[in-house]
């Protein structure tokens, strides 16, 4: 028995059908909001991804990496593991006047993962500004991803808020060496905030009081944000401009209706955030997020350009979207005699199609079919009669024209319950 591959997954054509509606639904909200499709290669040069250091060390062990070899000598490549990082490659090489530059990608991305029970290629949905640095474009793509999720049908998410900026400027209160800071950043980037505290629990103890009140924030409206500003920028001055940008962009996710939560330790598995970092939640399954990450396109050689952007899991989103509903346009086309599919069936199966609907040619279907219609066509070919048969009611009636029966299917169409 042939088998594919561990950690890959086949989607069947109802697989198809949610991932197509899903994909669909971000791509006509992107192009809405002013934002310009690209795609990237799959494959990616891996010192992309190593020289800027933009990626912990947990997920660089993760990556598909091979060497592409010409006969003589050759390049580490790499399937891309993250949609940010090549395009903010492809901005840099190619769309550098546009400022700010807004771009969105539907694409999948390759992690490694030993057993084989994760899927190790998934599919990302991602949106991305390029050249803004105002707190309103962090909620411009907050808001964007929102419409996006709600469009698809999924509306009980949680927004969770977090700001690498204020990790940064506390862990440089520290004394700690770059590199130390680094690694500490890394540490809680993967989820492991509390070895943050045990380095400093024998340290300054302002700082250690100060570090469980960032790690211990979590509220729900900019009034508890800056009530935490006023603590924290009181004993460190230097807080204040990361504070600063938290508070604005709450305040602004307030003002615009949108419910939140703070969670600090959100950016799991990239170190390249900056400022503030977002997650959408539904239960205990992680849907997407992003974040600002101004020091990417510097890093990479891109001028000092700021960024931020979003990426949503589009296999996770299709899963748990509503199953669009194609049946009720949905017609199965044959002819009377089974078999005898002629040049008058064609063309009936064409008019049908250019008025919308779905026309399958019946080519020798067996049983009952999942189309909500059947359209038998009999008679003489100069002057064909039809047959329209509701699959759902079972209900048949005989008739002379097309026009006759788009009548039907339309009616049909416009009412909720459909026809009897």
């Amino acid at each position: 028995m042939q088998k594919r591959c561990k950690g890959n997954r086949d989607l069947l054509p109802q697989d198809m059908e949610s991932f197509r509606s899903t994909e669909e639904a971000f791509r006509s909200s992107c192009l809405k909001w002013g934002y310009e499709e690209i795609r990237t290669p799959t494959l990616e040069y891996l010192h992309l991804f190593t020289s800027t250091g933009t990626l912990t060390p947990s997920m660089l062990s993760r990556v598909y990496s091979f060497l592409d070899w010409d006969g003589w000598s050759g390049e580490r490549v790499v399937l891309r593991p993250d949609g940010t990082i090549p395009t903010a490659r492809l901005y840099i090489e190619s769309l550098t006047q546009a400022s700010p530059a807004k771009l969105f990608y539907v694409e999948n991305i390759f992690s490694f993962e030993e057993t084989g029970k994760e899927s190790r290629e998934r599919w990302q949905c991602g949106a991305e500004m390029l050249g803004s640095t105002s707190p309103s474009a962090d909620v411009e793509l907050i808001v964007l991803a929102q419409e996006i999720l709600r469009k698809v049908g999924i509306t009980e998410t949680v927004l969770y808020l977090s700001h690498a900026g204020l990790i940064r400027s506390l862990l440089r209160e520290m004394g700690l060496d770059p590199g130390q800071q680094d690694r500490i950043f890394d540490q809680i980037m993967d989820g492991n905030a509390s070895e943050i505290m045990k380095t400093v629990a024998i340290g300054n103890p302002k700082l250690k009081d100060s570090l469980s009140l960032l790690f211990d924030l979590s509220g729900t409206s900019p009034g508890f944000i800056q009530n935490v500003k006023a603590t924290l920028v009181k004993d460190f001055p230097r807080l204040e401009a990361a504070m600063d940008d938290f508070l604005a962009i709450a305040q602004l996710l307030t003002d615009m209706g949108c419910v939140y939560e703070v969670d600090m330790a959100l950016g799991k598995g990239f170190e390249y955030y900056t400022g503030v970092i977002f997650r959408f939640q539904l239960g205990t399954q992680k849907l997407g997020g992003g974040g600002r990450y101004d020091d990417l396109i510097p890093l990479m050689g891109g001028g000092d350009v700021a960024a931020c952007g979003f990426a949503l899991d589009l296999d996770c989103l299709a899963a748990t979207s509503k199953r669009p509903d194609n049946s009720r346009s949905t017609i199965l086309v044959r002819a009377e005699h089974a078999g005898k599919i002629d040049k008058v069936v064609f063309e009936t199966a064409n008019l049908l199609r250019q008025a919308g609907y779905r026309a399958d040619l019946d080519q020798g279907y067996t049983g009952t079919t999942k189309h909500r219609w059947i359209l038998t066509i009999r008679g003489e070919k100069g002057k064909p009669g039809f047959v329209l048969t509701n699959q759902s009611s079972g209900k048949t009636t005989e008739l002379d024209s097309i026009s006759e029966i788009l009548g039907i299917l339309q009616v049909a169409n416009a009412t909720k319950t459909g026809p009897t």
